[in-house]
């Protein structure tokens, strides 16, 4: 037998994740209240505060739900393209913007300024990303792209779009990044064979490939300081 208040119109004004933001503002919602308000609307059998609630049931964590692929999130009973994709553009915008703090310029002068920006966002992830960061001529972090997403090795990463990226954005050097899900960071031989492919490849194009990090959990190696590049 469903429940008296199955559906949102069922729920008091009051209690609605809406209108409680409203009232008390975004911080006294909770996770699956303000995923409720990103889906916007439930199925025909369950509110939207229910959906929401099943996703977080499904996922476990915000940070399990952050590395959750279209697949992944569809796979969910009531979740179709439509809303996998505003979740995925909300989650998106909320990572961005902890990322880039108050807005000011990153300038890598080291490994660890590459390693720290990026670190939160990769550190926990369950597969593994091939990211880079893309820099002007003074240092600074314009762009950022994610490549792929799996094992790395030379068929996922191919040094063709690692340097079309790079020209898009009009990058004068860039830096390699991918995570390790295990937590360790260490390097490696597909990492070092991958690493000095894009070396050769960036001496080509007269975009210098300054470094790769592998991150691992609250730690990261340079392959450059390791002496692979």
């Amino acid at each position: 037998m469903e429940s008296q208040r199955q559906f949102i119109r069922d729920v008091p004004q009051e209690e609605r994740p809406r209108e409680r933001l409203i009232k008390y503002g975004a911080e006294a919602l909770s996770h699956t209240e303000l995923l409720a308000i990103l889906l916007r609307t439930g199925t025909k059998k369950e509110s939207v505060v229910h959906l929401a609630g099943n996703i977080m049931k499904e996922c476990g964590n915000l940070r399990n739900l952050m590395d959750m692929s279209l697949e992944e999130l569809t796979a969910i009973r009531g979740i179709g393209p439509a809303k996998a994709i505003q979740l995925r553009a909300g989650l998106e915008l909320g990572r961005r913007v902890s990322r880039t703090g108050n807005g000011d310029v990153v300038t890598v002068r080291r490994p660890e300024d590459a390693a720290n920006y990026v670190m939160d966002e990769l550190r926990h992830l369950k597969k593994e990303h091939f990211v880079c960061l893309f820099l002007n001529t003074k240092n600074h972090i314009i762009a950022q792209e994610t490549l792929s997403m799996g094992t790395l090795n030379a068929s996922l990463v191919h040094p063709r779009e690692v340097f079309r990226a790079a020209i898009k954005c009009s990058s004068a050097s860039l830096i390699c990044v991918h995570n390790h899900p295990s937590g360790d960071p260490t390097p490696s031989a597909e990492d070092i064979a991958l690493t000095k492919r894009l070396v050769s490849a960036g001496e080509l194009v007269g975009i210098e490939v300054l470094d790769h990090l592998v991150i691992g959990d609250g730690r990261f190696i340079s392959l450059k300081e390791q002496g692979y590049m």
